[in-house]
């Protein structure tokens, strides 16, 4: 299995600043390469440049511009032109499936901060110094970089990746690792309802609150944004001090909110893994949760759109994006994996409507958003319990019926 592992860099001031060096160099590589995409097509033999030719002229464009291009490692920009080439295969997938496409856009050098290294070896060295107590990383042109490595790294180092965020800078690799051996089991089974005033309910009644990082974050970080509303739009060359202050200031919030998020996300999961062996939870698609309602003209007044609710939409979707519960799951699937433990995604359709007792399924079962009374037979509960009760048993009548 492979297995990601980020760890914080300390590089020098010169070591910092040929990072970002290598950072604007890769980010101009990537914008030509979609400059010279967008040129082929909109030549009138409609041709396409693809990775393969354009990868083939990297030899002439290093030889051109040696002390630019010419000193950063070969793999490293092929694999910038791979990410390019990743950005056009999706947006031509999305405009097969009728989604909205969204062509791959030119990057400006604060939107690019990362550069891959397909193989550890080739430009880059992991534990560049094995002899030395502290652990080094080394990059090609810049040097042996100072790594806070908190925790070892288990497996064979394949990939290595150098990342910005704000002011610091990080380190990922990818190890590939050994199966590791799954948790012992414990004959418990749950079902689990994500929501927005509980960030989950489980079937056995009990409650994770939900920690509105975004929401408690939401005073600081709408001063940081007034704070740089106040200076004009310009590019971060020609910025000030500081406006430049100000930038980071919000950035610095963001992902303040963004790390706690993951933090909360990580525990939580790690709690279900241990306890369950089985776990189900509702298949939801957020971004459809999470779409504003499309305008509706009022066809009584040209020029004008009938009420549709959407400054209440827009409060119920940052609530869903504050919750986090894509990155939430997609961290529950990976954890329960490695844990060798099942978990099942089950459709979310009636799940807090139909009654766990004698299977009534109707609107009026669930006169409020907590509250669930069965209309048939008197069947009270919480409805998020309810919910997850109908979740796990969809989940092991799937299980049941695809065995592995």
């Amino acid at each position: 299995m492979i297995r990601a592992y980020t760890f914080l860099l300390r590089p020098t001031v010169r070591q910092e600043q040929a990072l970002g060096e290598m950072l604007r160099d890769h980010c101009s590589l990537y914008n030509g390469a979609l400059q010279e995409r967008r040129d082929a097509w909109r030549h009138v033999s409609k041709t396409t440049a693809k990775y393969g030719m354009q990868s083939a002229q990297l030899k002439e464009i290093r030889a051109f511009d040696p002390e630019r291009q010419g000193r950063w490692s070969f793999s490293s920009q092929q694999a910038t032109l791979r990410r390019l080439d990743k950005a056009f295969a999706a947006f031509f997938r999305r405009v097969k499936s009728g989604d909205a496409p969204g062509y791959p856009r030119f990057r400006g050098a604060n939107w690019f901060d990362t550069v891959d290294f397909p193989k550890d070896g080739d430009g880059c060295r992991w534990n560049s110094t094995p002899h030395d107590p502290v652990t080094r990383v080394r990059f090609q042109t810049v040097g042996h970089v100072r790594v806070n490595q908190h925790r070892p790294v288990a497996g064979h180092v394949k990939t290595v990746s150098v990342k910005r965020e704000g002011r610091k800078w990080f380190v990922v690799l990818t190890a590939e690792q050994d199966r590791p051996e799954p948790l012992p089991a414990t004959g418990s089974v749950v079902g689990i309802d994500l929501g927005i005033a509980n960030f989950l309910a489980d079937s056995n009644g009990d409650f994770v609150p939900s920690p509105r990082h975004g929401r408690r974050a939401a005073a600081k970080l709408e001063a940081a944004q007034q704070a740089l509303s106040r200076f004009p739009r310009s590019k971060a060359k020609d910025r000030t001090a500081n406006h430049q202050r100000a930038v980071e200031k919000v950035a610095q919030r963001h992902g303040k909110v963004r790390r706690r998020r993951l933090d909360h996300a990580h525990k939580t999961a790690l709690g279900l893994v241990r306890a369950h062996d089985f776990i189900a939870h509702e298949d939801l698609k957020i971004r459809n949760m999470s779409k504003a309602p499309a305008p509706k003209p009022d066809p009584s007044r040209p020029g004008t759109f009938m009420t549709d609710g959407a400054a209440a939409k827009a409060g119920l979707n940052k609530s869903i994006n504050d919750a986090g519960w894509g990155v939430f799951l997609t961290i529950l699937h990976a954890k329960a994996e490695s844990a060798g433990r099942e978990v099942i995604a089950v459709d979310p359709r009636n799940t807090s409507r139909t009654c766990p007792e004698c299977g009534h399924t109707a609107k009026e079962n669930r006169p409020t958003q907590e509250k669930f009374h069965c209309a048939s037979c008197g069947h009270t509960a919480h409805a998020d319990t309810v919910g997850a009760t109908n979740v796990l048993r969809a989940g092991l009548v799937r299980r049941d019926a695809n065995p592995a």
